[in-house]
């Protein structure tokens, strides 16, 4: 048989892939051992509140193209307002909050409520959809049942006072509304005649 005949060029490139793919392969290894701080969310933030800063806890991540905020910008990230309901362990993205809240903006208003038993539902938390209804005292004559009605259809909450309260229906409870009826809704609740009904198919 007569001997092969080497072709140096192909023998060149060839080494020139192994040792691409070698050093491709080791600056992989060495950026995923690249650590970077970026912001981890630590407690439920619901939608259209106000981001505490503490809220927001350090976690170290590998540098990746995986979307993140730096935890640098922390000051930045407790100005802002959660666009969607944040929940404990999240890496936080930039999408997830925004400067602007329709739900606090203009137009609106948070009034506290002081609830009495059976005057709220068990286990409301932050960022339930509720309806706030006044409910007439039984001092107000027999005709009380027909003067209820519905306050707001559709209020936030923004804050339930203690952490016993999730598992009673008694407590502070922060809602918000429209600056419209605010002031009918503070009225009422200062006598003990505001209730609330939990909206469980709205978010």
């Amino acid at each position: 048989m007569p001997p092969r005949e080497r072709k140096p060029a192909l023998a060149a490139l060839a080494v020139l892939l192994i040792l691409g793919g070698a050093l491709a392969t080791t600056l992989l290894v060495l950026r995923s051992g690249e650590r970077v701080s970026a912001i981890r969310v630590g407690q439920q933030v619901g939608a259209g509140q106000l981001v505490p800063a503490t809220a927001l806890q350090e976690v170290q991540i590998a540098e990746t193209d995986i979307d993140y905020v730096p935890w640098t910008f922390r000051d930045r990230v407790a100005k802002t307002y959660a666009a969607v309901t944040l929940l404990p362990g999240t890496l936080l993205t930039e999408r997830m909050v925004t400067t602007d809240s329709a739900l606090v903006g203009p137009g609106k208003a948070i009034v506290g409520l002081a609830l009495k038993a059976g005057q709220a539902p068990v286990g409301l938390d932050v960022g339930d959809v509720v309806q706030v209804i006044y409910v007439a005292s039984a001092g107000r004559g027999s005709g009380a049942v027909a003067q209820q009605r519905v306050l707001a259809s559709s209020a936030r909450v923004e804050s339930v006072g203690a952490p016993e309260s999730r598992t009673s229906s008694t407590g502070l409870v922060s809602v918000i509304v429209d600056s419209s009826v605010a002031p009918t809704i503070a009225q009422y609740a200062s006598s003990g005649e505001v209730a609330l009904t939990l909206l469980p198919g709205v978010k």
